[in-house]
This record gives C-alpha cells, structure tokens and sequence, in this order.
C-alpha cells in the first residue's frame, strides 16, 4: 500500500490522541469534581483519581515517544531497559496484562526496539481479558530476531490488523487503530526483513520478526 509520509504521520497521532483521551478526559472530570467538593474523604480520593490518570497519560506518552517517535537520543541504539520500562508503564497499571521480559541484549538497533514495542502493543491490546504477554528479542550472525507472544482466554486480532500486519491492501486504507501494525510491517520490510503472524486458529497469538542488522 502507497501512503504518503505526512498521511502516515496524522495516522499515527490520531492513534495517540484516541489513546491519551480517556486518563485526560478523567484528569478534567477530576479536577472539576475538585472544585465542587469540600468533603475530606472525597477530596482525598479525588486527588487519588487524578494521580493515577496522570501517571496513565505520562506512562502513555513515554511509550509512543518511543515507540513511535525519535525518544532514545540520536544514537542508532536505544537501552532495552528504556523499552522494557515503557511496556511495563503501559501495561502494568491495569493489572490485566503481565509482562515476560526474555531480552538479554543491553542495547538494541533502534529499528528494532521500535518493531518489538509495536508489536507488542498489538499483542497486549489483543488479550482482551488479560493474560500473559512475552517478549523475546536476540542478535545472532547479524540478524535481529523478534518474538512476541500472547497468551490468554481471549484473543482478538481482526482482519484489519492481520491486513496491516501484511503491509495492508489497496482496496482497505489503514486506519489510526492499525498504523502500529503498518509501521512495524513498513520497518521489518524495509531492512529486508520477514514478518510473521500465526494464524486465527492458533490457541495463542505469535508474532516473528527477523532482519539484518544494519
């Protein structure tokens, strides 16, 4: 599929904007009930409620900052505890979704963290219900290799996903809610690399990615 850089770009902030709505819709909700409520008890959880939706957006930006922006300095490589921190801050919140973090590399191509991250933000929004989301990642004889597994008792991955995921289709335009699993499509194939998703009959959700370093 052919989109334009600046198509692709509105696409990718109208993703973070739906995604940043909610915990700063709350801050506002909070600090308006703030202003009316002169109750001790019910302050002290107002302002419960508003710092837990300040960590949720803060937490939400540092992830796509990454995952999607130029975070990680200007270097070609970016700490994986960077990345690890930014899944755990998106995921760790809602109690739903545990991390297995199976990276031993210290540093890793930032193309590379940027596939893992997007991927895994597809296979953690997946388990609908909760479950168990594991990232694996290694370097060997120059090849990056990427494993994402997602493991719960319920999966969704629709077809627009699976579609972008494969690069996307002239007739179906990618949408703000599937530009995570284009980039990562765009970025693995434009390192000459593969990306793999297991099929909708798999108990468990997979995704591979594998391209040369450099």
């Amino acid at each position: 599929m052919n989109i334009s850089p600046t198509e692709f770009a509105s696409l990718l902030c109208s993703r973070l904007c739906h995604d940043l709505l909610s915990p700063v819709g709350a801050l506002n909700n909070g600090l308006e009930l703030l202003a009316d409520e002169h109750d001790p008890e019910m302050r002290a959880r107002c302002l419960e409620l508003l710092s837990e939706s300040a960590r949720a957006s803060a937490n939400k930006l540092k992830f796509f900052r990454l995952a999607f922006g130029a975070a990680g300095g200007f270097g070609e490589t970016v700490d994986t505890r960077e990345a690890q921190a930014a899944l755990e801050g998106l995921f760790g919140d809602n109690h739903r979704v545990k991390i297995g973090w199976m990276v031993e590399e210290p540093v890793m191509a930032k193309q590379a963290i940027k596939v893992l991250l997007n991927l895994a933000l597809i296979g953690g929004d997946a388990l609908i219900r909760g479950g168990q989301l594991d990232i694996g990642a290694e370097t060997t004889e120059g090849m990056i290799e990427i494993v994402i597994r997602a493991d719960g008792p319920r999966i969704v991955l629709d077809p627009e996903l699976r579609g972008a995921l494969a690069g996307g289709r002239e007739e179906t335009p990618i949408t703000p809610r599937a530009a995570a699993a284009y980039l990562a499509h765009e970025l693995v194939v434009q390192h000459g690399g593969q990306l793999q998703v297991s099929p909708p009959d798999s108990e468990v959700l997979l995704f591979g990615a594998s391209f040369p370093l450099g």
